[in-house]
């Protein structure tokens, strides 16, 4: 039955009790953990026991504060109504405060329960990615994830607190909420000429595109070679067997390049971490270096100027009396 083995036909291996795993006594793991049968079915049947710590413990509290936050603004601007809070979820806001407060502390109603929100947003996140790292170091791990959302991290940083202030003022920063989210990336891009111009959008693309293809087609050529032991990896990695040999020689084939076991994770965990960095770093440069991109694009031979289908486009701080 095993050598049939496909995507549809996963066999659950376990134990009649939980995995603790690597025993560790600085380590007090929270639960006996159980099993989830269907989680069994894309990936290991159980959950649990979790090692918080007062990292883990902090963070979430930090998370929950500003979960709140956010949650109780947008009940309040539908006046408290459960009906309304429902139909209308996905176009509630929290909004950051408007421009005339510059980088000042606003009223609460104005913006100041956005800087709060966001205050224990960023708080979470920093002590999860403490938490991981220091978990990491303590199992005797590589900090690779830890690294790796500390990517996600950064892009983090320069939409909602590096950005805004580079630019001076709170209210260049991204609203919470799910649509109001969604409109603010779309004004936006046509605000400063188009974010498609932008080469580090292009990259951040690229990279998110490319990190899809890497990670699906490696965890495609994995459960192909399963049946013969390509899933333990690791062991694959030191004592290549013919689940490897067999991988590597499709990607030859296929690809036209070869990737171990090793080095496909390389491949894939840098695509994947530069598609926030290079995003951020293009967030970064809108309208501190770049007003327009469309402009910047036709001066540098990107984008056609079409001279004879539209007028010509002025570039808006070009203009007498423009704010500078």
């Amino acid at each position: 039955m095993a050598y049939y083995q496909n995507i549809f036909t996963q066999v659950q291996v376990r134990a009649e009790a939980p995995d603790m795993g690597v025993s560790h006594e600085t380590i007090e793991r929270t639960g006996k953990g159980f099993f989830v049968h269907l989680f069994g079915r894309f990936g290991n049947a159980q959950i649990g026991p979790i090692y918080l710590g007062n990292l883990g413990v902090a963070s979430l509290i930090c998370g929950f504060l500003s979960f709140e936050i956010i949650g109780l603004n947008m009940w309040a601007s539908v006046n408290w109504s459960p009906g309304e809070f429902i139909r209308q979820l996905f176009w509630l806001a929290l909004e950051p405060p408007p421009p005339q407060y510059g980088l000042r502390i606003p009223p609460l109603r104005e913006g100041g329960w956005w800087l709060i929100a966001g205050f224990f947003m960023t708080a979470s996140l920093l002590l999860w990615w403490l938490r991981m790292y220091r978990r990491a170091r303590a199992l005797g791990m590589g900090t690779h994830t830890a690294w790796a959302f500390a990517a996600a991290i950064w892009l983090c940083l320069v939409l909602g607190f590096i950005r805004p202030v580079l630019m001076g003022h709170w209210s260049e920063a991204v609203p919470f909420g799910i649509f109001p989210h969604l409109d603010w990336t779309a004004a936006f891009s046509i605000r400063y000429g188009n974010l498609f111009y932008n080469p580090f959008h292009m990259l951040s693309i690229a990279f998110l595109y490319g990190s899809a293809l890497l990670f699906a087609m490696h965890a495609a050529t994995i459960l192909a070679v399963s049946r013969f032991g390509g899933e333990r990896e690791i062991e694959q990695i030191v004592d290549r067997g013919t689940a490897s040999e067999r991988a590597a020689l499709f990607w030859r084939w296929t690809m036209g390049f070869n990737a171990t076991m090793e080095s496909i994770h390389r491949w894939a965990w840098w695509f994947a971490v530069l598609c926030p960095l290079t995003g951020g770093i293009g967030i970064l440069l809108t309208g501190t270096v770049v007003d327009n991109w469309y402009l910047w694009g036709v001066q540098h031979g990107i984008a056609p100027a079409y001279p004879h289908v539209f007028p010509p486009v002025i570039d808006p701080a070009s203009v007498v009396g423009a704010v500078k």
